[in-house]
């Protein structure tokens, strides 16, 4: 099982890599072989990542550190790919620009490995939380709408999963779900999506529960203080 968290806040945070680390740590009981984060501040992105235990890792690539407005927490149990750094997630599209991470699995993994090589997508691994990320990112440049390219991208993914994708330089993260369970937080000056609400209730007790195939966007602006 693979366990997602994503929170954007209404301004840049110190503290952003202590809260992805908790809501990590939240999601440990669903059984994990590697774990990775990715945090946005400003117009620049970064992602740290291994195989390995949270805490074991956290020594390593020192999580806690982490600063930004928004960002990605991600463990995961492997199925397509074996457990190491380049499988774990979250993943980076082509141009470094998109990251997103899932939770479920894409059954159909290699045969969109396959066609999206043949369009000249580079993969990094074989997991297909990286599948969803170079999917949506085919799509968006078909539709130049990232929105209607996540309903593409819906489409052309099989199998039980939710994800949540965001960009560097961009104010919005998105979170999609089908069939697998995903959550949304409602908080003072965030908001926060999650595949468990374990990770959530100690940050906000106003929950959405998001239906198959419905994708939620938050802009900044937006947030409802």
């Amino acid at each position: 099982m693979c366990g997602i968290f994503g929170i954007v806040f209404e301004t840049e945070r110190e503290d952003l890599g202590q809260i992805l680390l908790q809501a990590g740590r939240r999601l440990t009981y669903r059984g994990y072989d590697s774990v990775g984060m990715a945090a946005f501040s400003g117009k620049t992105s970064e992602l740290r990542k291994d195989a390995g235990k949270i805490d074991e890792v956290n020594q390593k690539l020192h999580f806690e550190e982490l600063k930004g407005y928004k960002g990605i927490v991600q463990l995961r149990w492997a199925t397509f790919g074996s457990p190491c750094q380049r499988n774990a997630q979250p993943h980076y599209d082509c141009s470094g620009k998109l990251i997103g991470a899932h939770n479920g699995n894409i059954v159909n993994t290699k045969e969109l490995i396959k066609y999206l090589s043949q369009k000249g997508h580079r993969f990094r691994g074989e997991n297909d939380g990286e599948v969803c990320v170079h999917v949506t990112e085919e799509a968006w440049k078909l539709t130049g709408d990232i929105g209607q390219a996540l309903i593409k991208a819906n489409r052309m993914l099989q199998g039980d999963y939710a994800f949540c994708l965001a960009a560097a330089g961009e104010e919005w993260m998105y979170a999609v779900k089908k069939y697998s369970s995903l959550y949304l937080g409602i908080g003072e000056g965030f908001i926060c999506c999650s595949s468990d609400l374990p990770s959530i209730i100690p940050l906000t007790r106003k929950i959405v529960i998001l239906k198959d195939g419905e994708r939620q966007r938050q802009f900044l602006s937006q947030l409802p203080l």
